[in-house]
């Protein structure tokens, strides 16, 4: 049991690793397409050359932190087969399809066209190459979008039914899968968040240029476009991160609790400002769970289901199986322990499903079957050992989260101090605290959005399917020396890439901010 759960940790400490490198380039690479593609309408609607300058810099940096994300995103995908082979099988036809639908369609989409992008600016006229740009954004949206559906199958998994005779899930209805609520929320709040992450960096780019004294045009330029594609981006960042309350409160409400620091919920249940979790508290003692809190009266309840007197459960009462009426009766649903036992009838139902279909007995199997639907959708809490194991890592995913809420709130000012200085006070931005600030923003809306990550995926632990497969059933059966070992080259080739990147990057942009960009001795 210890060597299975040192495998289990150090495969979900390699995916993590992987996860949140990749993470790194991929909203950049979402946000920066859009941004350049407008660049280049702008010259291609005014003629005006400055605009073109201004669209083949970015789009320098666009092509450096696309192929990066490539590169990570490829072995990320291999993961699922080296480290989580049991999930893989387990999953059958149908974590695979939107996955293949990434490969054959969209990759091959932005392939074809930003290599127009790039190298087609004397190479075909005007009108094709600007297409060639909207198609590669596109195409960084389409490749996001199924990557997404999958992922939210798993938060999610919808479409699908479990076939004994080949011991896997199977796809039933593909539209369940791919526009499943949890996946259309998803796939906005993650391409809109894509737009502020570009934004972001485009404007603190555009700050450390100023501070170079150097190309203020260009600079103010890029800052105002990129400012108002920052501020929508960010007020629909935020609708959609309404959505995605909602959608968790009903599917995944353990998590919802986890990011509440929530153990025990009420009518009309307060939303946590700024709080300090008791490190002592565990689940079923009489400590109180916070140390110190700021509390939004009804907040959550509001949040979570658009009413202000709606009862959200807390970790205690989805354990026991608890809900409150609006007039605080309380009502018994099913409990945590009773889902344990529910998902070893399944288990052992599928088990029995097995012995007669090599015995030949049709009608056992038939029955074996009938046992096996009625309590499926349990099948993975009967790996669980105690209810408590079903609970997320609590701190984390609370913490994260008003990380994430603040650095949140924080660029939504940023962007409209940013619109405001560049058109009314564009003075401001000779200031090198403004400047260095600006240029700080870029660390702040990374760590925003891998904290989002954060909270989408370690809140839902332990499952790897929700409900249907937790971790320690999902992995490859090998050594976990083999992986630590793989986690550390990770570890050095990671750091390597991001040095190479970042080297690049910084390389790319010193040498044009020694330049006067948008001078006619630089067409």
């Amino acid at each position: 049991m210890n060597e299975l759960m040192s495998v289990v940790d150090w495969s979900r400490a390699q995916f993590a690793l992987t996860a949140m490198v990749h993470w790194l380039f991929v909203p950049l690479t979402i946000g920066l397409s859009l941004i350049v593609a407008l660049m280049e309408t702008m010259w291609y609607r005014t003629r005006d050359e400055k605009w073109l300058k201004i669209t083949k810099l970015w789009m320098k940096l666009f092509g450096i932190n696309f192929a990066c994300g490539v590169a990570t995103g490829i072995i990320l995908e291999f993961e699922f087969g080296t480290n989580w082979s049991n999930y893989s099988w387990f999953v059958g036809d149908i974590f695979g399809a939107p996955l293949a639908i990434e490969g054959i369609f969209a990759f091959f989409l932005e392939s074809t066209f930003v290599a127009v992008m790039f190298f087609g600016w004397k190479k075909v006229s005007r009108g094709f190459h600007l297409a060639a740009t909207w198609l590669t954004a596109i195409g960084v949206v389409l490749s996001a979008l199924w990557i997404l559906v999958a992922n939210a199958w798993m938060q999610y998994p919808a479409g699908m039914e479990f076939d004994p005779a080949q011991m896997r899930n199977v796809m039933v209805n593909f539209s369940e899968v791919a526009l499943s609520p949890v996946a259309i929320n998803k796939f906005f709040h993650t391409v809109l968040s894509g737009w502020v992450l570009g934004a972001v960096f485009v404007v603190g780019v555009s700050c450390f240029l100023l501070l170079r004294k150097k190309n203020r045009e260009f600079a103010l330029r890029s800052i105002k476009l990129g400012s108002w594609v920052g501020l929508a981006g960010i007020i629909l960042t935020m609708w959609t991160g309404d959505g995605s309350a909602v959608e968790v409160s009903r599917v995944q409400p353990m998590k919802l609790a986890a990011m509440e620091g929530l153990y025990r919920g009420e009518v009309g249940q307060g939303l946590v400002g700024v709080g300090i979790l008791n490190p002592d508290k565990k689940v079923g003692d009489n400590n109180d769970p916070m140390l110190l809190g700021f509390e939004i009266p009804k907040g959550l309840s509001i949040l979570a289901k658009h009413d202000a007197n709606a009862f959200v459960p807390g970790i205690e009462d989805l354990i026991e199986g608890i809900e409150l009426t609006a007039g605080g009766d309380t009502i018994h649903t099913i409990s945590y322990a009773e889902r344990i036992e529910a998902g070893k009838r399944a288990q052992n139902a599928l088990a029995t499903y097995e012995e007669a279909r090599k015995a030949g007995d049709t009608q056992g199997m038939e029955k074996a079957a009938q046992l096996l639907k009625a309590d499926f959708e349990n099948f993975g809490y009967g790996y669980l050992d105690s209810p408590e194991e079903a609970v997320p890592p609590v701190a984390l995913t609370f913490y994260a989260f008003r990380v994430m809420v603040m650095a949140g709130g924080y660029l939504l000012l940023f962007f409209i101090a940013s619109l405001f200085m560049s058109y009314r006070t564009p003075e401001w931005f000779d200031n090198k605290l403004v400047l260095a600030g600006g240029l700080a923003t870029i660390a702040i809306v990374w760590i925003c959005s891998e904290a989002g990550w954060v909270v989408a995926e370690v809140g839902r632990q332990p499952w790897v399917i929700q409900d249907l497969m937790p971790a320690k059933a999902a992995i490859s059966a090998i050594g976990s020396g083999s992986v630590q070992l793989t986690f550390w080259i990770f570890v050095v080739v990671f750091t390597l890439l991001m040095c190479a990147e970042i080297g690049i990057m910084v390389s790319q942009i010193n040498k044009d901010s020694k330049k006067d960009l948008l001078s006619d001795s630089n067409k």
